[in-house]
């Protein structure tokens, strides 16, 4: 018998791309999204898949869509764009959106995994960055409704899992790149791609020294439904090892797109972790997983997707 699935955030980047993998796997899915970030492009080849269906709506009021066998809780604003444009908003999604989703898995007695974040860590003293480590945030500068939103989320997470025996999992993404990227929403590839494709100078902030890692979006999807079958509780980070600083990642997508484009380098904003690389030493042992798609071979299998992001506009 085929499972029932909730998907929050189903018309976002990664929110798609997990709807496709469970629908793969013979799940029904049900997918939510109130479209503030979601982009319904994103879901268009499924319309016409029968086990798919879309609502919208707000998940930060009491909701109900029926009797679900698991629920996957991906809606929140995700990029600076947009945490910064809906600052409010994603504080909301983050408290009363993730109690909404786990009060409808208590109901239901649904499997259930979060979403989380690597900003959860900050700008981080300890590196690579463990689960274990609790991080080093600012909670009330311009990225706090983001980072705060995600760390309440995940006490939350644990709360109902202790209090209420909630079968839930906590997955911590870091930085995830591949097709249906929003190109204009703020971070690293698709800003550097696009002013790529375009010709125009690539924007590096800082010295270009700061360092993150990139991870496939078909590793980390493959990641997420390892762990939503797991029996770990705790947070688990998904990621990629491979630590490059912003300047050999923007010389690498020069590489890929064959742009003439120069370097232009620029502030560095707020609160900018200077570097992020997750140890995913939990991953490897619980799930048996790491990602296989190197930066290179991730650019190359994106590229058209950004091109006719480009061509279009």
């Amino acid at each position: 018998m085929s499972r029932s699935t909730l998907v929050t955030g189903a018309a976002g980047f990664l929110g798609s791309h997990l709807c496709d993998a469970l629908l793969s796997e013979g799940d029904n899915v049900v997918g939510v999204d109130n479209l503030s970030t979601g982009n319904l492009a994103n879901l268009s080849h499924l319309s016409r898949d029968s086990r798919f269906s879309l609502v919208e709506l707000d998940i930060c009021k009491p909701f109900d869509t029926g009797k679900v066998d698991y629920i996957f809780n991906f809606a929140s604003p995700a990029s600076p764009i947009d945490y910064s444009r809906l600052g409010v908003e994603t504080l909301l999604v983050g408290s009363a959106g993730t109690i909404n989703t786990l009060d409808l898995a208590r109901k239901y007695g649904a499997g259930y995994l979060h979403a989380s974040t690597s900003e959860c860590y900050g700008d981080p003293e300890v590196h690579p960055q463990v689960e274990t480590y609790w991080g080093k945030v600012n909670p009330i500068g311009p990225r706090s409704v983001y980072d705060e939103a995600k760390r309440f989320s995940e006490a939350a997470v644990m709360a109902y899992h202790r209090y209420y025996g909630v079968d839930t999992h906590l997955v911590r993404i870091f930085n995830t790149y591949g097709p249906r990227l929003q190109a204009n929403d703020g971070r690293v590839i698709s800003n550097l791609i696009v002013q790529a494709l375009r010709g125009e100078p690539l924007t590096i902030y800082g010295d270009g020294s700061q360092t993150r890692s990139f991870c496939y979006v078909a590793d980390l999807i493959e990641g997420i439904l390892l762990l939503s079958r797991s029996d770990e509780h705790l947070p688990v980070n998904i990621g990629n090892p491979v630590e490059w600083t912003i300047l050999e990642c923007a010389r690498e997508i020069l590489a890929v797109t064959g742009s003439k484009s120069e370097i232009l380098f620029q502030d560095l904003p707020q609160d900018d972790p200077t570097r992020r690389r997750p140890d995913i030493t939990r991953a490897r042992n619980l799930l048996n997983w790491e990602p296989k798609i190197s930066l290179r071979q991730g650019l190359e299998r994106s590229l058209e997707y950004f091109r006719a992001c480009v061509s279009s506009r």
